[in-house]
C-alpha cells in the first residue's frame, strides 16, 4: 500500500509520520532496520531505552525516552512500545508515529517481555538493540530460544545520513554555534562555571533546541591543572588568565552540532598556550585536507599524528569519531594516535564526523581544545558550524 512501509513489520500510514520528516525517510529507516534484521534471521526485535539515553527508540517512533521504553517488533505485527511510568503515555502516544503505545507500569521492559512470552509463540531469535540491563538476561533467554545483541549492526545503519538527517545536523549545529557565542559573549572574570552553562543554554533553549552535552574546563595558563573539559561544572570562578575550554552538543530533534573551542579570559594567550592551539589547529587543517570518500581513519590518525606527536604534545580527548546517533566509529583513541595505528574504517559520502584534536603537554597539565562536526561529501568535506575557530581573548 502506498504511504506503508514495505515489508512484513511493522506497516504505518504517511499520516501518522513524525513531523518535520517525510513519510519516505520513516519508511527508509524501518526498510533498514528490517533488512538487517532479516539478514540476522532475527524473528523478533527488542528495541531498548532509558534514563533519556538510547538512540534507536527516537530514531523509529519519534517519541524520546523519559525513564525507560521497550519497542517490540515481531514479524507480520506492528511495533508495539512499552512506556514508563504510565503518566508519560499520553505524550508518548502523542508524539510517537507507527507503533501501538502501551503502559509499562513501573517496568516498561518487564512489559515488553511478558507480552512477548504471552504472545501464543516462542520467539526462535531475539534481537537487542539498547542497553537493557544484565539482570534482565534470564527474562530475555526465557523468551527466546536464542538472543543476539545488535549495536553493533544498528550503528552501521546510523553511519551514513539522509538528506533529512543532515538538514536537522544543520540545525542541531547551528544552536551549538549559538551556545558558544553566547558563552563567548558572557565569560568574564568571577562567572562561576554554573553560570557560564546557564548562558550558553540561554542560547538554544527557546528556539526548541536541547541540551545535549556542555563540558567546560578553566584553569591557569599560568599554572595550569587541567587539560580537557570536564563533564560537570566546577564551583570554581573564572578569574583573568584563564584558559577555558569547551565541548557543546545542543540537540535539534535529537540530531546535535559538535563544536570545541579555546578562550583566553581576561588576557591574551600565553606562549605555550597559543602553541599548542597552532598545533592543535595545524592537525585539524592537515585532517581535514583528506576527508573525503575513501580515505581511511589510519590515513588521518597517521596525517594527525605526525603534527601533534611531532611537535611534542600528545592528545586525551579522542582524536576523532562519528557522530550523529551515537557515538559512531571511527573512535580514534591517544592510544590509537600515540600507536599510530586506528580502527579499520574507510569513510563514505554522507557520514558525519568530528574532528577534534585536544593537543596537551605529556604531563597532563595543560591542554587546548579546537574542531567541530564535519559532513563528508562527495568530493571533499564541509563543515556544519560556522562558529568562528581561533584562540579568542574574552571578558575584558
Amino acid at each position: 500500500m502506498a504511504g506503508e512501509v514495505a515489508g512484513a513489520w511493522p506497516g504505518f500510514s504517511a499520516r501518522e509520520m513524525w513531523p518535520g520528516f517525510s513519510p519516505g525517510e520513516m519508511e527508509r529507516r524501518w526498510g533498514a532496520l528490517l533488512g538487517m534484521l532479516g539478514e540476522q534471521s532475527v524473528d523478533a526485535c527488542l528495541v531498548y531505552g532509558a534514563e533519556r539515553a538510547g538512540s534507536a527508540v527516537p530514531w523509529l517512533t519519534g517519541w524520546p525516552v523519559t525513564r525507560e521504553a521497550a519497542l517490540l517488533v515481531r514479524a507480520g505485527e506492528p511495533g508495539v512500545r512499552f512506556v514508563c511510568y504510565d503518566n508519560h503515555v499520553p505524550s508518548a502516544r502523542g508524539m510517537a508515529r507507527g507503533v501501538e503505545v502501551r503502559p509499562g507500569g513501573s517496568s516498561a521492559l518487564a512489559a515488553a517481555l511478558d507480552w512477548a512470552g504471552s504472545s501464543g509463540s516462542r520467539v526462535r531469535r531475539l534481537g537487542v538493540i539498547g542497553a537493557a540491563p544484565a539482570r534482565w538476561w534470564p527474562a530475555l533467554a526465557g523468551v527466546a530460544g536464542g538472543v543476539v545483541f545488535l549495536d553493533a549492526e544498528y550503528s552501521e545503519l546510523r553511519l551514513v545520513k539522509s538528506a533529512a538527517e543532515i538538514e536537522w545536523l544543520r540545525r542541531g549545529a547551528a544552536m551549538s554555534d549559538d551556545a558558544v557565542g553566547a558563552l563567548a559573549a558572557a565569560a568574564r572574570p568571577g562567572m562561576t562555571e554554573a553560570e557560564c552553562h546557564a548562558a550558553l543554554e540561554s542560547a538554544y533553549i527557546a528556539a526548541g533546541g536541547l541540551t545535549h552535552i556542555h563540558y567546560l574546563g578553566a584553569t591557569p595558563m599560568a599554572e595550569p591543572r587541567l587539560c580537557v573539559p570536564a563533564q560537570w561544572a566546577s564551583s570554581r570562578r573564572l578569574a583573568g588568565g584563564d584558559a577555558l575550554s569547551c565541548e557543546i552538543s545542543a540537540s535539534y530533534q535529537g540530531y546535535p552540532g559538535q563544536v570545541l573551542r579555546t578562550f583566553a579570559i581576561a588576557a591574551d594567550p600565553l606562549p605555550r598556550y597559543r602553541d599548542m592551539h597552532d598545533v592543535a589547529e595545524a592537525a585539524f587543517d592537515a585532517v581535514i585536507a583528506r576527508l573525503r570518500p575513501g580515505v581511511t581513519a589510519g590515513e588521518l590518525t597517521e596525517t594527525a599524528a605526525g603534527v601533534i606527536l611531532g611537535a611534542g604534545y600528545t592528545i586525551y580527548d579522542d582524536l576523532m569519531h562519528g557522530y550523529g546517533g551515537g557515538y559512531l566509529p571511527p573512535v580514534v583513541s591517544r592510544a590509537s594516535l600515540e600507536a599510530r595505528s586506528a580502527p579499520d574504517f574507510t569513510f563514505a559520502a554522507g557520514m558525519t564526523v568530528v574532528i577534534q584534536p585536544n593537543v596537551i603537554t605529556t604531563d597532563e597539565r595543560a591542554g587546548v581544545q579546537t574542531g567541530e562536526l564535519m559532513l563528508i561529501t562527495e568530493s571533499g568535506s564541509e563543515s556544519l558550524h560556522r562558529y568562528p575557530r581561533g584562540f579568542a581573548r574574552v571578558g575584558g
